[in-house]
């Protein structure tokens, strides 16, 4: 059995990188913060000239018809740039939402649109405090009615993916008059959140059903690829500091309980990373492991990424506090990917609904 990338999936990470690390520096993160942008749109326009937005939307819609795993190859560089765009919200979720459930004419006007990067979308489920996939909007004679909130990146999308009642999903054009986009406090400067309100707001159903299951276990895969992307450089960042900082006239890297925090670090990431590409195999090769799969990435991604973004901070120190000092991107990313598609209690109560014989109810 092999267990390493292939030739083809190493040289598209490392298109990844290359690209990320030309346009993706953290002086140009806090330009975009500093200029109150919501995302990064050059960075975006050069993902869909190197064609990682059509990554695995299929060959006939314009796309590459690549696997899970290469899709998870692009994550997790993304998660370790800590990168201003939508990709989770029109590729992973949004996308993947109208090949799933769209008809023929849905995805043949809309497919080619995300893959290209001309249109933005976003996959709206939450609605406030309460279960964290609800359908309390509804759809009925083309038209869309409820509220959504917080959705990622709607202030920038062209449509919704709208989670309705019986977990359905409703198309939504984004700019007309019967929908109110309200920008909402965001912990994470480079990921916005908005509220949506629908007011009789002209809509299309999905008619495919049953589909969010496996969507949101697809999108927590590769949310865990970012989360492992994203400890990775901060394992990097904070290893290089311990090297170069001095105290008391050594490394602070020569330190054994810095190298303690550091090991740490580094297991966790291995075992979420590994964890991740068991997912991505699963999602491509096994749907009956995906469920289990899923939760055990989601929830180890979620456990290194804390790990990594707060040992981080605690290494630089009372600098890693600073806007100056770069550890507060990934903190931030980290405080909002831990609850984004659901925290840590949702995803384990989906392991244990996974295993044969339990029943646990889902927050």
């Amino acid at each position: 059995m092999n267990f390493d990338l292939s030739d083809e999936q190493k040289m598209l990470g490392e298109q990844a990188r290359s690209l990320l690390t030309d346009m993706s520096s953290f002086d140009r993160l806090r330009t975009l913060i500093d200029s109150g942008a919501e995302w990064d749109e050059p960075l975006w326009r050069a993902l869909a000239e190197m064609g990682f937005l059509g990554a695995a939307i299929p060959e006939e819609h314009g796309g590459l018809g690549l696997g899970a795993l290469d899709l998870g190859v692009i994550m997790e560089a993304l998660g370790a740039a800590n990168a201003a765009v939508p990709f989770m919200s029109s590729i992973i979720l949004a996308a993947e939402a109208v090949r799933l459930a769209g008809s023929d004419a849905q995805k043949a006007a809309w497919l080619p649109k995300l893959a290209s990067g001309e249109a933005v979308a976003t996959f709206a489920y939450a609605e406030g405090p309460g279960p964290v996939f609800a359908s309390g909007a509804s759809i009925g004679g083309g038209k869309l009615v409820g509220s959504k909130s917080p959705v990622a990146d709607a202030g920038i999308a062209d449509i919704a993916i709208v989670l309705v009642a019986d977990g359905g999903f409703a198309l939504v054009e984004l700019d007309q008059p019967g929908v109110t986009r309200t920008k909402l406090d965001s912990f994470d400067q480079l990921r916005p959140h908005y509220r949506l309100d629908f007011a009789d707001a002209a809509a299309e159903a999905l008619p495919g059903n049953g589909k969010l299951d496996r969507l949101i276990d697809q999108a927590a895969v590769q949310a865990a690829f970012e989360a492992a992307g994203a400890a990775g450089a901060c394992l990097t960042m904070a290893r290089d500091y311990a090297m170069e900082r001095q105290m008391f006239g050594r490394a602070l890297a020569g330190y054994q309980a810095i190298k303690h925090k550091l090991a740490d670090v580094a297991v966790a990431t291995e075992l979420a990373r590994s964890n991740a590409y068991y997912g991505g195999w699963a999602a491509e090769s096994s749907p009956d492991d995906l469920p289990a799969a899923a939760a055990a990435a989601r929830l180890s991604g979620i456990k290194c990424f804390e790990l990594a973004a707060r040992e981080n901070l605690q290494v630089h120190g009372g600098i890693g506090y600073t806007f100056e000092a770069n550890c507060h991107f990934y903190y931030r990313r980290e405080r909002m990917l831990a609850v984004h598609l659901g925290n840590r209690g949702f995803w384990a109560d989906r392991l244990l609904n996974a295993q044969p014989g339990s029943q646990v109810k889902a927050a």
